[in-house]
């Protein structure tokens, strides 16, 4: 049974990943899953807490207003109506999904497909006719890499081919253009620092599995997919009061921080053994579903990594209880991988639709545009993007004036701690760790966010934004009719509006059906075009450009919660985990972690 709360999910998760995940995206929907799918025409009445004033105003817009418009904040339902008929009836949303999986994806930070993806991008957002389509780099970034081929079998004592993925930023087997490599798999088993020694001048050019056989059980108690019920969404919506550190979760750290350093020392002796590589297996999963990020760092300066090659649970248990029984086992691997050194630099995409009265003011919206390489990355966050670019496509094609300017960001580096954003962010608005802002940080309105996968919105999370939840609930009255129904006071974390929030700008992620996002498809070979869900990705979409209009056109900007105390270090303390906490690797740079200090580089897309 899944279970929400970040104490229990996310720490089993990260020491169960510890051999070579990367990130786990911490999500705060927390309730007990329920098996009764919510149809589509769901009227929860939960409601959010009673509106507080804030006693500390912020530059421009202040939550203690002691007249606020209320007025302002009734929905224009001409315009929704136009909204609904351009996303619903009219979509474009699975035809840029399709773009962007299909045909480029995986979008790997730092890689060709990337590139490629982007400049697809921005040529569909200039044909839309959006403004100041542009690429802004942000660095440095490291080395990208991509897998240019790869394939593995056992050979004896049966042929069977293995499912199995190489993991990012570690070499392959063999040199591009090269044959696959032949080579006996051994079973190393090492639990502790002490178990390295008995394997000692055993290893060179063997294919290492060094991990316990997998316990796969049966699904008896849930379908992978599933739609928030409406008592799941009445307990999303009470805020929910820590009882204090718990125990649970300082012992599931330290066992974390323990699997971590032995990682460390289990990839250098595998390095100085000369194995030909490390056989892992997926976390979690089955029914050939692989789980799989990366085993080695962008950072040039990083120790070296072995290959190393994650398995389906159930191609890894059967040459483990192979060898188990004595049995030699010969593997053939053909992993072929390359790393691009020519641009250390990532960047961001943006584009425009210009405001009227109020076009010096900013409402944006925006999701990660990167992904991981094991599938073409769909759900996370393909979708994202593609409703995001699909909403801008709807406010423009409808032709509706908003009174702000509306910008969309698409952020690459996410999957290794939101870098995209958050350069984006220090360079535009606020450094987090002095908490000195600019002149642009008084003009921007809000920021919605997409990274959920492609389940369709049920609410909005409001990160503690008491004063928004009136006008939200009247934004959210249009939408009942689409499953539209919840506020939460609470956070979630792991993606891009986290970048805003910490500089005390309006960021907000959205409330989304989980599907088989957690169970099936993040991170996962499994993340691919079949696993979207098309009524929902326009769903979605709608939505989206409704509440981006209705920010736009409301007389006054949303209102903003008391600014934060800087931030210590590099900023990732609100960032997602760094190679360094899961896979063994060293962290990035501190420099990428926290955004240039020079003025990004700002790179035009002419019109085609």
């Amino acid at each position: 049974m899944r279970e929400h709360r970040f104490g229990t999910i996310a720490l089993v998760a990260m020491v169960a990943l510890a051999s070579g995940i990367f990130t786990v995206k911490v999500r705060a929907q927390q309730g007990a899953a329920a098996s009764t799918a919510t149809p589509d025409t769901s009227t929860s009445t939960a409601k959010p807490q009673a509106s507080k004033k804030s006693t500390k105003p912020t530059a421009s817009v202040i939550a203690d207003d002691p007249a606020p418009n209320r007025e302002g904040d009734k929905p224009d339902l001409d315009a929704i109506y136009k909204i609904k008929d351009e996303g619903i009836n009219h979509s474009h949303v699975m035809e840029i999904e399709s773009y962007l999986t299909d045909v480029h994806g995986p979008r790997l930070t730092g890689s060709p497909g990337a590139r490629e993806a982007a400049d697809w991008a921005t040529k569909t957002m200039n044909d839309w006719g959006l403004a100041n389509v542009h690429l802004e780099e942000w660095g440095p970034f490291g080395r990208g890499w991509s897998n240019e081929r790869f394939s593995a079998q056992m050979t004896t004592p049966r042929p069977y081919i293995l499912i199995a993925y190489p993991e990012a930023w570690t070499p392959g087997t063999n040199e591009v253009g090269s044959p696959a490599v032949t080579a006996d798999a051994f079973l190393a088993l090492i639990n502790r620092p002490e178990d390295l020694d008995q394997y000692k001048g055993q290893l060179k050019g063997k294919f290492v599995l060094t991990a316990p056989l997998p316990d796969v059980k049966a699904n008896f108690d849930k379908p992978d997919a599933h739609r928030y019920t409406d008592a799941e969404l009445v307990d999303e919506a009470t805020q929910d009061i820590s009882a204090g550190p718990d125990p649970a979760r300082a012992a599931l750290m330290a066992q974390f921080r323990a699997r971590r350093e032995l990682n460390q020392k289990i990839q250098k002796f595998l390095i100085d053994e000369g194995a030909a590589a490390w056989i892992e297996p997926s976390r979690g999963g089955d029914d050939g579903t692989v789980f799989v990020q990366q085993g080695g760092s962008q950072d040039p300066k990083a120790p070296p990594a072995p290959a190393r090659i994650t398995l389906a649970v159930e191609s890894y248990g059967r040459i483990y209880r192979l060898l188990d029984k004595k049995i030699p086992v010969t593997l053939q691997i053909d992993d072929q991988n390359k790393f691009y050194d020519d641009n250390p630099n990532s960047f961001d995409i943006l584009a425009e639709i210009p405001g009227t009265d109020k076009a010096d003011e900013v409402v944006m919206l925006g999701g990660h545009f990167d992904s991981w390489q094991a599938g073409t990355g769909a759900t996370d966050n393909g979708a994202g993007s593609a409703v995001m670019m699909e909403a801008m496509r709807i406010l423009k094609t409808s032709g509706l004036k908003m009174r702000r300017t509306v910008r969309v960001g698409l952020w690459t580096g996410e999957e290794e701690g939101l870098l995209g954003s958050r350069a984006y962010v220090k360079s535009h608005f606020a450094d987090p760790s002095t908490m000195q802002v600019t002149p642009e940080h008084a003009k921007l309105d809000a920021y919605y966010n997409i990274d959920n996968g492609t389940g369709k919105i049920r609410g909005v999370y409001l990160q503690g934004n008491e004063a928004v939840a009136p006008i939200f609930e009247e934004w959210m009255k249009p939408f009942h009719n689409l499953g539209m129904t919840t506020l939460t006071i609470r956070n979630t974390g792991g993606t891009d509006h986290l970048s805003f929030n910490a500089v005390g700008l309006p960021g907000f992620q959205f409330i989304q059906d989980p599907i088989d996002y957690e169970t099936r498809t993040h991170h996962s070979n499994m993340d691919v075009y079949e696993r979207i869900q098309e009524p929902d990705m326009k769903q979605i979409a709608t939505i989206v450009a409704a509440f981006v209009y209705m920010t736009a056109n409301r007389p006054d900007m949303i209102p903003r919660k008391p600014m934060p105390p800087p931030v210590a270090g590099n900023g990732m303390q609100f960032g997602t985990a760094t190679p360094s906490i899961v896979s063994g690797m060293p962290a990035p740079p501190a420099v990428p972690a926290a955004a240039p200090a020079s003025a990004p580089k700002k790179t035009k897309i002419a019109k085609q």
